[in-house]
């Protein structure tokens, strides 16, 4: 399987002070349609490795589907939240998904004592937090949190792909494809594209 293999040194680093540890990610923040949906993952303390499990963009959606089921059984909490098109559009894609990341975290059934983050650090997130670049290839947690939040909105994507089948949502998950940028451009907008991102935004200029 393509990729690194995630790792629970951070976690057992964490665990080793006390308390559980909940790696957060999104997916989400590249679209021209749908929301962005985070996920917060919380895994028993001194748990192992779970065996496939890979960051979600280099797995495949069959694989995908069956690493999510793995988590949601192996998670001691498994949060979900999500910003809509709205909100991406009048707070911005970084606030709007750090605003997704809150609601995973308080969607959670136990508070955890130590939290790891993909990405740069979010000061606005209200959780004290480790950030990890690329976290979602080097930590469990994290990468465990990435196929949650991919499964979850892809299969909105999915569902919402029937009402508006020019754009084939079920395919592209919102992406800007060259068939789904031919169809903005033959149909115009949705009420779920991003208005706020090119080329949706340069469409609504003219």
């Amino acid at each position: 399987m393509k990729g690194p293999r995630p790792s629970l040194e951070r976690e057992r680093a964490l665990w080793a002070r006390g308390g559980l540890v909940a790696g957060i990610d999104e997916a989400g923040r590249g679209p021209l349609a749908g929301p962005v949906v985070a996920a917060a993952v919380v895994l028993p303390a001194y748990s192992t490795p779970i065996r496939g499990l890979r960051d979600s963009k280099v797995l495949t959606p069959t694989a995908r589907t069956r690493l999510a089921a793995v988590v949601r059984a192996r998670a001691v909490a498994v949060g979900v939240g999500a910003a809509s098109v709205r909100e991406i559009d009048r707070l911005n894609i970084r606030r709007a998904t750090i605003l997704a990341m809150r609601r995973a975290l308080a969607r959670l059934s136990v508070a955890p004592a130590h939290v790891l983050v993909d990405g740069l650090a979010c000061p606005e997130l209200g959780w004290a937090h480790e950030p990890v670049i690329d976290g979602d290839a080097l930590c469990t947690s994290i990468a465990a949190a990435s196929v949650i939040a991919k499964t979850v909105r892809d299969r909105l994507m999915v569902r919402l792909a029937p009402r508006y089948p020019r754009y084939a949502w079920d395919c592209n998950k919102g992406y800007g494809t060259p068939e789904h940028l031919d169809a903005l451009m033959a149909f115009g907008r949705s009420v779920h594209h991003r208005l706020s991102f090119a080329p949706v935004l340069q469409l609504a200029l003219f």
